[in-house]
């Protein structure tokens, strides 16, 4: 049995890491109950296979970033309305041209070198908004990197955008729902539209 017809069949609570690689590219297809992944070239690819890629020249990071771009807004924001990005990183692509660069210079910083990652949106970045979740802090901007973001970015990662949560980190209230926020709206299982998709990092996990 494969991963997915194991989330399929079962129903599953589990802890996801706020850190993510994101989303895919290219269309897909949806009915009332998932996400058909079927169509886009990067189905499940690892980071190790990416890094490959670039190595081979069959992506540059550039390509990579533009294609999990497209898939969140093919997706998350239109077609299924999967909620799970709250918002995408204007200077992804220009972050990934300049990884792209020291590529060819051969200054490969580590094995995330050029690779998109996705943070939940209670992780301070100084380049966009930290929210979680929440209204109050809609456009409330960090004065600097939190500690994970700063050694990511050192490591060569671009921080694609920010993924949705349960308001609060689920301290909204001691009867929030999983995956809702005001600022992103309900969260929804990709293998399972009206299903619960558990836990404050369903933003995290439906984008993985």
């Amino acid at each position: 049995m494969n991963r997915r017809n194991f989330i399929q069949l079962g129903s599953i609570a589990t802890a996801i890491p706020a850190l993510g690689v994101g989303i895919t590219a290219t269309s897909c297809k949806t009915d009332n109950n998932n996400v058909n992944n079927s169509q886009f070239p990067l189905k499940e690819t690892t980071i190790p296979q990416l890094q490959q890629f670039m190595e081979e020249g069959k992506y540059s990071s550039e390509d990579i970033t533009r294609l999990y771009l497209q898939r969140i807004s093919e997706v998350d924001s239109a077609n299924a309305s999967l909620h799970a990005v709250i918002i995408t990183n204007p200077k992804a692509l220009e972050q990934a041209k300049k990884l792209d660069e020291e590529r060819r210079q051969n200054k490969i910083r580590s094995k995330l070198h050029g690779i998109p990652v996705l943070l939940k949106d209670n992780i301070d970045t100084a380049d966009m908004p930290t929210t979680g979740g929440s209204y109050a802090l809609e456009n409330s901007v960090p004065e600097q990197d939190a500690f994970i973001v700063k050694k990511l970015k050192e490591a060569g990662a671009i921080i694609l955008g920010k993924t949705n949560l349960s308001e609060w980190a689920n301290f909204r209230s001691t009867n929030s729902t999983s995956g809702w926020s005001g600022i992103g709206g309900q969260t929804k299982n990709p293998y399972a539209l009206n299903r619960n998709p558990c836990g404050s990092s369903s933003g995290s996990g439906v984008a993985v």
